[in-house]
């Protein structure tokens, strides 16, 4: 059984991974917001490299990157802007400097569409097609400045090393998908359904594709992105449409 290590894995996102991959893979979840740690739930400070060093066990498997802060500015202050440097660049780069340390054969890296978010507006994609992994990037904010920041990063460890990183450019995933997609319209394009997330990230771990960046969105009429690289390279199956 593989052991599979979540870091910000206490999210939204963590949850629903974690519950779908309890029963095949050992998952251990590390977070700074655990209060009370378990032996599947542990605290982690992902900005300090030690403490990393520490918490991330040498046999493990697969690293998954969900490391989150909540941001709503495209342009943030000093001070923000080193917080999410922290943990959306730098944590990034310890996570794969410790994947090499350790001989973790593979980082899965939870990216975001908003890499190329000039191209879409309200889940619709201004390109006249969908967006694709091969459009230049075009972040309209720090957060997807950071984001391909990692990815290219992330292209550096895999071509000079034995590491596999495999970046997902996650859509939407909200809590209660079917509440939430009621009441707003855009996730009706851009959602990306609990089922189909575990469907992709598991397709992610279990690859033989050493480096490759994919749009991670369900098989939506009209959605933005495009999917084929995923479905054909990684062989995520999406189950779920709008």
């Amino acid at each position: 059984m593989k052991k599979l290590v979540i870091i910000g894995g206490n999210g939204n996102v963590g949850r629903k991974l974690f519950n779908g991959f309890n029963e095949e893979y050992q998952v251990l979840v590390l977070d700074h917001s655990v209060e009370e740690e378990t032996s599947t739930f542990q605290y982690v400070d992902a900005t300090n490299y030690d403490h990393l060093l520490e918490k991330i066990p040498t046999d493990t498997d697969v690293l998954i990157n969900l490391l989150k802060i909540d941001t709503d500015k495209a342009v943030e202050n000093v001070d923000e802007f080193n917080k999410m440097t922290d943990v959306f660049f730098k944590a990034s780069y310890y996570l794969m400097l410790i994947a090499q340390k350790y001989n973790i054969p593979r980082v899965v890296f939870a990216s975001t569409n908003h890499v190329t978010d000039y191209y879409e507006d309200n889940g619709f994609s201004k390109l006249g097609r969908e967006i694709t992994t091969k459009d230049y990037p075009a972040p309209t904010g720090l957060y997807g400045v950071l984001k391909i920041a990692s990815e290219h990063a992330a292209f550096t460890f895999s071509h000079n090393t034995d590491l596999s990183v495999i970046n997902i450019r996650i859509g939407s995933v909200p809590p209660d998908e079917e509440q939430a997609v009621k009441k707003d319209d855009r996730l009706k394009r851009t959602l990306l359904s609990e089922k189909d997330l575990v469907n992709l990230f598991q397709a992610a771990v279990e690859t033989d594709v050493k480096y490759g960046t994919y749009y991670g969105v369900s098989n939506n009429k009209d959605k933005p992105w495009d999917i084929s690289n995923a479905i054909n390279e990684l062989g995520y199956r999406p189950d779920t449409s709008n």
